[in-house]
């Protein structure tokens, strides 16, 4: 469900074009607004939808997630730390879903340099590196073998 902008609700603060993995999202030079120049390339990461303060950004619903006559609103919601998506039907049938704000704030990941490099014997592990040490766990717990039926 590619990203489009409510323009009447945006403040043009660029917080979108800044967090945009594909670099789709601009302000655009007359208006001041925000707007997605190729909604067929949005990898659907809602990113930009998160992280607008004026909850300017939507979606719009597929045929299969939400069939004919449908509209589809998202709402951030950072003082609650959630999203909330609303699917309103043309029955009057409403769906609403709600999900934490996974998205972490700016410099607050450490960089590559700042981890030490893997030993060799990690090569072979199934682990990723740093695995543990970033779930802060001492080590993944171990599943039991399957019983071949």
């Amino acid at each position: 469900m590619p990203t489009f902008v409510y323009m009447t609700k945006c403040d043009g603060c660029g917080k979108c074009v800044d967090i945009c993995p594909s670099d789709i999202m601009h302000i655009d030079p007359v208006y001041r607004r925000a707007l997605n120049i190729e909604p067929n390339f949005c990898w659907e990461c809602y990113s930009c939808v998160k992280e607008c303060p004026q909850n300017a950004i939507d979606v719009r619903g597929y045929a299969d997630f939400a069939p004919l006559g449908h509209s589809v609103r998202v709402l951030r919601e950072p003082e609650k730390g959630m999203i909330s998506w609303k699917i309103r039907y043309r029955d009057g049938r409403l769906k609403e879903f709600r999900f934490p704000i996974r998205t972490t704030s700016w410099g607050s990941i450490k960089p590559p340099s700042q981890y030490e490099l893997p030993d060799t014997d990690s090569i072979s592990s199934q682990l990723l590196a740093h695995e543990p040490d970033a779930l802060k766990i001492d080590k993944l717990p171990d599943l039991p073998k399957r019983k071949k039926a």
